[in-house]
């Protein structure tokens, strides 16, 4: 299948090499779609088997999947551009935060009443094979389904939710990943208060979270279980926690997330 990626940013680029590296579709079939000339050549350095094009109609024609990877604000004038060259069997997969199924059709318009339509929201992590992935479909057959999934299973993990759960799960992950990473700093500069060189506390506090992760993707248990198991009566663990708490760190993480839902 041929499959054409408009807009070659952080974003889409970052698709395009995952699907150079993965399995299921040829490089040779994979085109990339930019404004920026530089952006695309740069792309064709590191896959010269991945086609480059500044225009999208002709890209766009004979593709079977078409994933349009631009920021919210352009897709309107792209899809209705691109609505005389989309065959009735492309499947259209959007990664534009916000824009809903009915919003697409409508950008559409007679091209898209048939078409199956996704909805997918990667985080950043996509960019070295380990995104979470969210996935929504409309209009799809489940062998259509189980193609998006497996294409973005190679760049990391998958979740299939409905569309009205798309702002909450956008949250959890593509915001959530920045929210990791500040619990990160927090705790490394924590570290260095405490005397611990900063490149050291970082080593400290990513394999401690990769343990943490290890630990409860192997039991199945809920956090609660595993923090109970190391908070001792009296002992120091509860009395860091208790002082998290205190300073508001669970209503933090909660009202951040809230947010964050579009």
């Amino acid at each position: 299948m041929k499959v054409t990626i408009i807009g070659g940013g952080n974003m889409g680029g970052s698709i395009a090499r995952g699907l150079a590296k993965g399995s299921l579709v040829e490089t040779s079939d994979v085109t990339v779609v930019d404004v920026s000339a530089q952006l695309l050549e740069n792309l064709k350095k590191e896959f010269p088997e991945i086609n480059i094009s500044t225009s999208s109609p002709k890209a766009v024609k004979d593709a079977g999947l078409v994933i349009v990877a631009l920021k919210p604000h352009l897709v309107e004038p792209v899809l209705t551009d691109l609505q005389a060259v989309i065959g009735s069997d492309t499947l259209i997969l959007s990664v534009a935060a916000g824009i809903t199924f009915e919003q697409l059709r409508t950008f559409l318009g007679s091209a898209g009443k048939t078409n199956a339509l996704f909805r997918i929201i990667p985080n950043t992590a996509i960019a070295v094979g380990e995104s979470l992935t969210l996935i929504s479909a409309n209009n799809a057959t489940d062998k259509q389904t189980a193609l998006i999934v497996g294409l973005f299973d190679q760049m990391g993990a998958t979740s299939l939710i409905d569309e009205r759960l798309m702002n909450a799960g956008t949250a959890l992950t593509s915001c959530g990943i920045a929210y990791a990473f500040r619990y990160i700093r927090a705790a490394m500069e924590g570290g260095v208060e405490m005397g611990i060189a900063p490149a050291a506390a970082k080593s400290m506090v990513l394999q401690t979270l990769k343990g943490a992760i290890a630990v409860l993707e192997a039991n199945g248990t809920h956090p609660e279980e595993e923090i109970d198991r190391v908070t001792t009566p009296g002992g120091i663990t509860i009395k860091g926690l208790n002082e998290m708490e205190q300073a508001g760190f669970t209503a933090a993480v909660i009202r951040g997330l809230k947010a964050s839902k579009l």
